[in-house]
């Protein structure tokens, strides 16, 4: 639309001009003045609304790939600690593994306030990455993730509906795809392939995203023993899955992380998720507390173990793309708890 006093007058007159048109001054009714001035800025209006279109499609349309409008990464070799309010001593809300993604609502005096999964806070500036090197590095470390819409997914061991399940899946779980079949995904669950229906999950380029936090504080109902080897493990957020390993800063799998970060702390267990769930006193879910480990089944027999770290949350080494990593206790069937610290 023209803009100013010139145009409202001519569109009140009900006078539409087009490029070439010529119309009689007004006042003199002699001189002819030439529209091609008039055409040349509705072209060029045209030209920026179809731009500012393409652009808001442009913005949409990665908002709608990536779920970010304002994209940062975590540009990190580990996690980013996440905080309450911005300084280094600002309460501790939520942690981004290596390139997570979140969306940046401000950045100001190096402190950069973030909104990523359920987690609003502040992360340092100069480990977030925005603007086109976000995107470019998006688009390098984006998977196509399975999102479960339906609660109590099932994931079988082979693609069809006569194969055992393997475990339940809560609503709203992400799991990462390995291909794409004829009515059934391939996905991996930890660090083994299994199957789930293509009709209950919803295939989407993903970003990993904060997780939640909350520090365990001494003097609050948990022993210091298992405060100190809850913060211990979670030391090596980020750090990488490797079979066989046992090394918490160069790789370990799921019974080498638990195993290694256990050692620490006077307790032998072996290098087996199945060995391990035959260790300590058995208690139930709604008993757990931090320490306790965290047993996972295939078909009955243990295959992945996680350490408990409080609020509904386990810690574990995952899988070569996720590496150690923070998750719902619940995000696949939990098969029993174990308590192997007498504290």
């Amino acid at each position: 639309m023209l803009k100013g006093t010139k145009a409202i007058g001519m569109l009140a007159a009900g006078i539409v001009l087009y490029t070439g048109m010529t119309v009689s001054a007004t006042g003199t009714g002699n001189a002819p003045v030439p529209s091609a001035g008039v055409g040349e800025i509705l072209e060029a209006k045209l030209q920026e609304e179809d731009y500012l279109a393409a652009a808001e499609e442009a913005k949409v349309e990665r908002k709608a790939v990536y779920g970010f409008s304002n994209l940062g990464i975590a540009n990190v070799n580990d996690y980013l600690n996440v905080r309450e309010e911005p300084g280094e001593d600002g309460k501790l809300v939520g942690k981004m593994s290596k390139n997570s993604g979140c969306e940046v609502l401000e950045i100001k005096d190096g402190w950069a306030r973030i909104k990523s999964g359920k987690v609003t806070g502040y992360v340092k500036a100069e480990f977030l990455l925005t603007g086109q090197e976000a995107r470019d590095r998006a688009d390098k470390v984006a998977a196509d993730m399975a999102v479960c819409n339906s609660g109590g997914l099932r994931v079988r061991q082979e693609a069809s509906t006569e194969s055992p399940v393997i475990t339940l899946v809560a609503e709203g779980e992400e799991l990462e795809v390995v291909e794409q079949l004829d009515g059934w995904v391939k996905i991996m669950l930890d660090d083994e392939e299994a199957f789930v229906s293509a009709d209950y999950v919803t295939i989407a380029k993903k970003l990993d995203r904060a997780v939640t936090q909350t520090e365990l504080k001494y003097g609050k109902g948990v022993s210091d023993v298992r405060v100190d080897l809850v913060n211990f493990a979670k030391q090596f957020l980020g750090r990488p899955y490797v079979w066989g390993g046992v090394s918490l800063t160069n790789g370990a799998d799921c019974s080498g992380f638990t195993m290694s970060v256990f050692k620490n702390y006077g307790v032998s267990l072996p290098h087996s998720s199945a060995s391990q769930s035959t260790m300590g006193t058995k208690v139930s879910l709604a008993e757990a507390k931090p320490g306790d480990l965290v047993f996972y089944a295939q078909n009955g027999r243990v295959n992945h173990v996680a350490i408990y770290i409080g609020n509904g949350q386990v810690i574990h080494a995952s899988n070569p793309r996720s590496g150690i990593k923070i998750s719902n206790v619940s995000y696949r069937t939990p098969y029993a708890v174990k308590r192997v610290l007498s504290q």
